[in-house]
């Protein structure tokens, strides 16, 4: 069974019921439930196929965080052969939020590195619930500095509520570290792909993102803040999140209109969590075309189309 979000309760409904019947049918009842089975089954996809054409930011939002989603360790052990992860930022230690190293990608050498949740209780406080300290986007600049030495392109995917804001990661120098990430992205003489898998919040997320190309899942988000802490901000009240999330333009289609991403990579309907195979698969071919439409630049070009891009961002035309 799935875990269902809170708006999708006539699903929730309908599947229950399915797994009734189908309990009934292993138990051997002397009662044939193939058809109501299959008549319910029908209606679940076709409840489902509704509530996902008509999303609101705020459902987008609950759907980028589902904790079935696939993480950062699902796309790199779904698309990427020979990972040799690398750990520690050669100054203060090692951050498991940022799992990052080196692999291969179609058989090509490549860097990855991205924010890794974690799938469990245990998992998710290694990982710090994927919100990296300055030593995660140290070890992403160490991972970077190697790319470019060696002319290997650079694949990072993003999925973080934003950077971690403890006492000691402010004494270690959190701003400054997010600071020289972006610098780093920015300066790459090899093609960075970015691929926002959830959620991509505030610096923490643009630290790793700022790519030549930028793309992202259909349902993740992408936002200089959450809409709980927007929500707080502007309206001292975080229960007012869903009229946040609606007034700032958060979605990928909102990304995609604005030019903040470049392309959107279709979800199956019920979100990624429920075909992780797919989307996983679909992402990979996004960032192959991706990578492709780089081919042939010399370093020069590359740095150019990355700065062209970020700075055509809220150009007026």
């Amino acid at each position: 069974m799935h875990a269902y979000l809170e708006f999708e309760k006539p699903v929730a409904d309908l599947e229950g019921k399915v797994q009734e019947l189908r309990t009934l049918a292993d138990q051997g009842e002397a009662v044939d439930v193939a058809d109501e089975i299959e008549r319910l089954e029908t209606k679940a996809a076709q409840a489902l196929s509704e509530l996902y054409a008509k999303l609101t930011p705020w459902h987008k939002t609950l759907v980028a965080r589902h904790p079935d989603r696939p993480h950062v360790s699902d796309y790199v052990n779904g698309l990427f052969t020979d990972f040799t992860p690398l750990a520690g930022d050669r100054a203060f230690g090692e951050d498991s939020a940022i799992l990052g190293g080196l692999a291969r990608f179609d058989g090509r050498p490549v860097a990855v590195f991205g924010h890794e949740r974690g799938t469990d209780t245990q998992t998710r406080i290694k990982h710090n619930f994927g919100m990296a300290r300055p030593e995660g986007y140290r070890k992403a600049i160490r991972i970077m500095d190697l790319a470019e030495r060696f002319g290997l392109p650079v694949i990072s995917l993003v999925d973080t509520a934003g950077a971690y804001p403890g006492v000691g990661a402010e004494e270690r120098g959190q701003a400054e570290a997010i600071a020289r990430s972006t610098e780093a992205c920015l300066g790459l003489g090899v093609p960075n792909i970015a691929l926002i898998i959830g959620e991509g919040g505030s610096g923490g997320a643009i630290a790793i993102a700022t790519a030549n190309k930028v793309l992202m899942l259909e349902h993740a988000i992408y936002s200089v803040i959450s809409p709980e802490g927007a929500a707080s901000i502007l309206w001292r009240d975080s229960a007012r999140a869903q009229d946040a999330a609606t007034n700032m333009k958060i979605t990928a289609q909102d990304m995609l209109r604005l030019g903040v991403v470049d392309a959107v990579v279709p979800e199956p309907t019920g979100g990624a969590h429920r075909q992780p195979d797919a989307v996983i698969a679909s992402a990979g071919e996004a960032i192959r075309e991706a990578l492709q439409a780089l081919e042939g630049l010399d370093a020069e070009a590359i740095r150019e189309d990355r700065a062209n891009k970020f700075l055509a961002i809220g150009r007026m035309v």
